[in-house]
């Protein structure tokens, strides 16, 4: 992996704080991994960079199962984490109210090509997302601040369904129509870093069930803010079948599932 000090760093675009959040609805059997690699993935960039101060947000969006407790114990030992509850069912609004809480302040969208003058810090920030049945990498946030300090504004992470438990013809079809390659189409909300300046200018996340990355993406990229695509980051997801949001991962893996021929006999 490149050392961070050797990237070259146009002024304005170092990093000093990363905030990551991750919205949690009913994920007991998943979010203890998914905070651990978190933690990994940390401490990964603490040895790197101890100049970063990271922050970790659980948004537990209505939870009625043990995923408060989960969250809890990491924020009782760990005080990099924090946990945050709210009752949206909504991935969007658990995704913004995580973000605000971490204090990046209220996003406003503004017209593309107008100008509009950005706290210092706001381009220094980092902001992370990911989800609770989906655990990142080691290298995760190491390699996201390269990315945003060699100048990227937005990067789209890749992410790779957990093959336990799941139909091994479903995993095949998958892993046919999404080749693992950079500058890949693809647009995960599991798998998904920002600059803080550009989330603000581009509105932030919308405060919908589902596709709130895909609208966010779309307004930065209508501001011609700078988005790179990668798979150096690949995030292991939940290969569930059962949707927690309505056009979300998991409802993609169910129609794969319905476009399988009957089995024989």
């Amino acid at each position: 992996m490149t050392g961070m000090a050797a990237l070259p760093l146009p002024r304005g675009h170092r990093i000093e704080r990363v905030a990551v959040v991750m919205p949690a609805h009913n994920e007991e059997d998943h979010l203890d991994q998914a905070l651990r690699a978190l933690q990994r993935s940390a401490g990964a960039l603490h040895r790197v960079r101890p100049d970063v101060d990271v922050r970790m947000t659980v948004v537990l969006d209505s939870c009625t199962d043990g995923s408060a407790a989960i969250a809890a114990g990491f924020a009782a030992a760990d005080p990099r984490f924090s946990a945050l509850e709210v009752s949206f069912r909504s991935a969007g609004a658990s995704r913004a109210a995580g973000v605000r809480a971490s204090g990046i302040g209220v996003p406003r969208l503004r017209p593309p090509g107008q100008r509009w003058t950005q706290p210092l810090w706001a381009g220094r920030t980092w902001l992370a997302n990911t989800d609770a049945d989906s655990r990142v990498p080691e290298n995760w946030l190491v390699r996201q601040l390269e990315f945003a300090e060699a100048g990227a504004d937005a990067v789209l992470g890749s992410v790779e369904p957990d093959p336990a438990g799941m139909d091994p013809d479903v995993l095949r079809r998958w892993r046919e129509r999404h080749p693992f390659h950079e500058d890949h189409p693809h647009i995960y909300g599991a798998n998904f870093g920002v600059r803080a300046s550009a989330y603000l200018a581009a509105g932030g996340f919308a405060r919908i069930t589902s596709e709130e990355d895909r609208t966010l993406v779309h307004n930065l990229r209508s501001r011609a803010f700078t988005v790179t695509a990668t798979d150096s980051t690949r995030v292991m997801t939940s290969g569930r079948t059962h949707a927690r949001a309505p056009h979300g991962f998991g409802t993609y893996l169910r129609g794969l599932a319905q476009l399988l021929p009957p089995p024989a006999g």
